[in-house]
């Protein structure tokens, strides 16, 4: 499944006039999902990602049917694309005809929330809501109470090359990070004659995976003390997190330290890596390329690594939780019948549906049972069960947007800058940025 996280795109001026609902201390009542609503005569407008429409479109139109047979209203669910939706979405905030829910990347939440586009909801109205993915929760909440219900995730895993493990004595994925590292230098030295070859393919830039080295060390990347934030990158167990991550990507690495991960999977179809960290479904688009990359209807060849991958949870490293979230929005006229559909939609009918559609629920309480039920998806169920989340501040955005953390990287990599210089400089752009008024 291919699934597409975006960082939260600042928002338009006119985006103030859906705050007219609202403000940070608005104490209007919270949107209840319990009780029988009746919905008779009304149809709810709902956004939903293009996704749902290409990898489970069962599972929303039945969602939607056991909705209007409990509530007699109508459901129309209009698809957005990845591309535009956020333009589209602050254009239509700006006027009064809005969707009653939308969907949202869930790093695209926190400047929403804090714009009090969406109506506060009751957690305790949903399913399975005691055990909600953090790093899908985390982007909902804000000064005690939460804005949008978690839908469906996507974790990192550890993609490797089993022919090559086969041919390095490796019987099967690390189940340590120091095993990790052993077998990448089983790798290296297995295809030592090929100059090209890294272990490990890890683009300089790749700070989803860098900050998940800082993670597992204990570290952090900011953190809010009173008003203000602080950056955390330079205090000690983050540098060591930094330069755990950097050693190993010196050493197992041939990937260019100034780019990104986003061409990762077709590069490392081209044969000359041995492993790579990446969502789950990059192990496909690894394996299956489009014959014309410039053209969306080009069909798909199969590559040099083309049923010889598996993937695996990176051992001791936590991962990045992207996915998306659901909200009602603050302008809808609907607000009940809008938290009954997504109560709905989030049930655990429903998650058993995406899982059946190979994506991840949206509780650590059914993660086990998803790996069970799914095997495609076992990896990133349990590399799902450690998950970290961004800052949940209101520019956080603004700090993905500045390429921070990515010049950060690349400046270490380089040589520009040592780790904790680069974590310096990095903190004071942080502190900047996410304190600025």
């Amino acid at each position: 499944m291919k699934r597409k996280i975006v960082a939260a795109a600042a928002i338009a001026a006119t985006l103030l006039g859906a705050a007219a609902c609202g403000s940070k201390t608005d104490n209007s009542p919270t949107t209840s999902a319990s009780g029988a609503v009746d919905g008779k005569g009304k149809t709810l407008k709902v956004w939903l990602m293009i996704d749902a429409q290409s990898g489970w479109k069962g599972v929303v139109d039945d969602a939607s049917q056991r909705f209007t047979a409990a509530t007699g209203a109508q459901v129309n669910v209009e698809y957005q694309e990845w591309a535009n939706h956020l333009t589209k979405l602050d254009a239509t905030l700006a006027g009064n005809d809005v969707p009653d829910v939308i969907e949202l990347g869930n790093t695209e939440f926190p400047k929403y929330v804090f714009s009090q586009a969406f109506a506060a909801i009751n957690p305790a109205d949903y399913e399975n809501s005691g055990t909600w993915l953090q790093g899908l929760k985390g982007a909902c909440d804000f000064e005690g109470k939460t804005y949008c219900v978690p839908y469906y995730a996507g974790a990192r895993v550890l993609i490797y090359r089993t022919d090559l493990f086969k041919k390095a004595g490796i019987a099967a994925a690390p189940k340590t990070y120091d095993e990790f590292l052993s077998d990448a230098d089983k790798l290296q030295a297995t295809q030592k004659s090929d100059a090209k070859f890294g272990a490990v393919y890890m683009p300089g830039q790749y700070w989803y995976a860098a900050m998940s080295w800082v993670k597992a060390s204990g570290g952090d990347i900011a953190k809010q003390d009173g008003q203000k934030w602080v950056g955390q990158l330079s205090q000690p167990s983050s540098v060591a997190g930094l330069q755990k991550w950097v050693d190993m990507a010196k050493k197992y690495s041939k990937a260019d330290p100034t780019k990104n991960e986003n061409d990762q999977a077709g590069i490392f179809a081209q044969g000359e890596a041995g492993m790579f960290y990446g969502n789950a479904w990059e192990q496909g688009a690894a394996e299956q390329v489009k014959k014309d990359p410039n053209d969306p209807n080009s069909k798909l060849v199969d590559t040099k690594v083309k049923g010889k991958l598996a993937a695996a949870p990176m051992p001791e490293i936590p991962s990045f939780l992207g996915g998306s979230n659901l909200g009602v929005t603050a302008k809808s006229q609907n607000k009940q019948l809008a938290a009954q559909w997504i109560k709905y939609f989030t049930d655990s009918t429903s998650m058993a549906g995406l899982v059946k559609a190979n994506a991840l629920p949206n509780s650590t309480a059914l993660l086990d049972k998803a790996a069970a039920d799914n095997p495609t998806i076992a990896p990133a169920a349990l590399a799902a069960k450690s998950t970290w989340f961004t800052p949940n501040a209101e520019k956080w955005a603004d700090v993905e947007k500045g390429n921070i953390l990515q010049t950060m990287l690349s400046d270490i990599l380089t040589g520009k800058k040592s780790v904790a210089d680069g974590a310096k400089w990095a903190d004071d752009q942080i502190n900047t940025t996410l304190n600025d008024n």
